[in-house]
């Protein structure tokens, strides 16, 4: 007689999970929603207004004062610290350390443009002014243009 063929049978898959359901005893969280920053960036112009409000400050009791007073050249050479920290971190996949890194290049680059007398509103209409457009035309175009004022490679 011949034996009989084992019939394989897939495991059943457990149905899926409401929120807040329970793993192996624990109660499951549900995801937390992102923040919502619009696209004005609100977050960084209010940060940018402390910031410059902070250039009368007394350099012993504010950082940002502290900063302002050593000059532009100090403020730049402190944002390109932050910005190799966030480099690094982003190199070793460290997503906490990097999410840090980044706000603190975000609050130092804020610093520079007060120390540079930049506003914002500048940055912001030269990323609508590049909105939609290759960032490989943008670059090109770049080229073709002088750069005035600056020693940058194109």
């Amino acid at each position: 007689m011949k034996a009989a063929a084992k019939k394989k049978v897939a495991p059943k898959k457990a149905p899926p999970r409401k929120n807040g359901a329970k793993k192996g005893g624990r109660k499951i969280k549900p995801p937390a929603p992102a923040p919502f920053l619009d696209e004005t960036g609100e977050v960084l112009d209010r940060l940018f207004e402390v910031v410059q409000s902070r250039r009368a400050a007394d350099p012993s009791v504010s950082h940002s004062a502290r900063l302002l007073a050593r000059g532009p050249a100090k403020v730049a050479q402190k944002f390109g610290e932050e910005a190799v920290e966030a480099l690094i971190e982003a190199a070793l996949g460290n997503r906490t350390a990097l999410i840090a890194e980044s706000a603190d290049v975000l609050y130092h680059l804020l610093v520079l443009w007060v120390a540079a007398g930049i506003e914002p509103v500048d940055v912001w209409a030269e990323l609508r002014r590049r909105e939609g457009v290759s960032g490989l035309a943008e670059k090109a175009a770049r080229r073709l243009m002088p750069v005035l004022g600056t020693r940058k490679i194109p």
